[in-house]
């Protein structure tokens, strides 16, 4: 086997890396045999020069290997799926789908992640919830997904060492933005849970990591390739992330707005979301005849109140009160005798009549980023309480003077510059024809 500078060379020269010369780097990664110099020169080289998609392959079923594989007894064989997204502002999909693939059948057992910079982490949201333990071990993950058949928590100390490694190292050498290199940290971590389908929800638009169709579909699929490589039926749908998805952007608005979605009463931008991702789901592990009857089976356990049902068991399940779930869960509750309330209030007004042709979901996810509803590094504590409502959606009339958004501060109050940035975030325009919101769903991989 060449020395690990003999292989860092050959890749910084362009040459391919034979399988064993990937092992032997992950591993020497996972065990620390390797100087953290070595990892970051090894990234740079992968980032500058690329993997071809065998070494890609080879890369992600190390990492997945690097530590504990999650394993799931005999009767859930085909039964076992979860979704990935490449992140956005207001994106609580997972709130929503997990338990409504519950409801149809599957084990769904979601690990997630926290937010950072801009885009907001499922794990964040949940925890505005409160008594909700992020933290289960693979036992606790398998015996909440017998009793309930869903989970969402946080990755295990156990789970894909070698990533947590290289993830720390990517951001601290500018490496993060590499197909192969993220293709390796999302399927490594989603081979670990054993699953039997895979759906990603890879994004484009001003407020997603790719800005254009063209480079999140190559992305989509280098994903879609290499999970099919390792034996997860994997699909992905390629959604435009220009606004926000559904109405409300923050931690604790974006739980009640799921909940609100589960009772039936979502936002029609984030159902059908759910619905398509879910409807993959079901096709690809054969609960579904096809997309079209997965979709539907999926929106009927949302509507009929069987997903409802999967995430109050899920909070219980997951450190919750009784009470406090059932509560959250009933019909007509007060949301905010549960969950933290911010201090203050205020709704502001559009300054012209006319239809919404815009509302830019960057810009705003900022502002609230800046106010405390995000963090700019990992560990940083987010406040849950602080977000912003939409009040209108692109395609209403509006008129001037109008209240267009609400938006709710905390402990940090808006400055004037944050509030011009604010106002910003509408577009209005005097032309009703074409300005309603395409779909969100524009291609489908699968």
């Amino acid at each position: 086997m060449s020395s690990m500078q003999e292989l860092i060379r050959k890749k910084r020269d362009g040459e391919t890396l034979s399988d064993e010369e990937v092992a032997a780097f992950v591993q020497a990664v996972s065990n620390g045999s390797i100087q953290q110099s070595q990892i970051g020169a090894m990234l740079m080289a992968i980032y500058l020069k690329g993997m071809v998609i065998e070494e890609t392959r080879t890369l992600t079923r190390e990492m997945m290997t690097s530590g504990e594989v999650l394993t799931w007894p005999e009767e859930w064989k085909g039964l076992v799926v979860d979704k990935h997204s490449t992140g956005g502002v207001g994106d609580k999909i997972s709130l929503v789908l997990a338990p409504a693939l519950a409801a149809c059948g599957c084990k769904v057992p979601m690990i997630s992640g926290r937010g950072l910079a801009h885009t907001g982490g499922t794990l964040d949201k949940l925890e505005s919830i409160p008594g909700y333990n992020i933290q289960q071990s693979a036992a606790q993950i398998r015996d909440i997904l017998t009793s309930v058949g869903c989970c969402i928590v946080g990755q295990t100390e156990r789970l894909v060492p070698a990533d947590r490694v290289m993830y720390a190292l990517r951001d601290a050498t500018s490496t993060v933005d590499n197909l192969p290199l993220i293709t390796g940290s999302i399927i490594s971590k989603k081979g670990a849970e054993s699953l039997s389908a895979l759906v990603l929800d890879v994004k484009f638009g001003r407020a997603a990591l790719y800005k254009d169709l063209e480079s999140a579909k190559a992305l989509a699929r280098m994903l879609v390739d290499t999970g099919n490589g390792l034996g997860i039926r994997t699909g992905a749908v390629l959604s435009c992330m220009d606004t926000v998805i559904g109405r409300c952007v923050g931690n604790s608005l974006e739980v009640i707005e799921s909940l609100e979605t589960l009772k039936g009463k979502g936002p029609s931008d984030l159902v059908e979301l759910v619905n398509t991702l879910g409807g993959i789901l079901l096709e690809k592990i054969g609960l579904a005849s096809d997309l079209s009857e997965g979709e539907r089976k999926i929106s009927e356990a949302v509507k009929g109140g069987a997903a409802l049902s999967k995430f109050q068991a899920m909070m219980e399940a997951q450190g919750v009160d009784g009470e406090t779930a059932r509560r959250l869960c009933s019909s007509n509750t007060d949301y905010f005798t549960v969950l933290r309330k911010s201090k203050s209030q205020l709704e502001l007004e559009a300054k012209e009549d006319g239809f919404v042709e815009d509302i830019d979901g960057m810009t705003l996810a900022q502002v609230l980023h800046k106010l405390g509803a995000g963090r700019s590094q990992a560990g940083q504590p987010v406040n849950h309480s602080v977000g912003a409502e939409l009040l209108l959606s692109v395609g209403d009339r509006v008129q001037k003077g109008a209240p267009w958004l609400r938006l709710h501060y905390d402990t940090l109050a808006p400055t004037p510059d944050q509030m011009s940035r604010l106002q910003s975030v509408l577009k209005v325009g005097s032309d009703a024809g074409a300005k309603k919101r395409l779909p969100l769903v524009r291609e489908l991989l699968h």
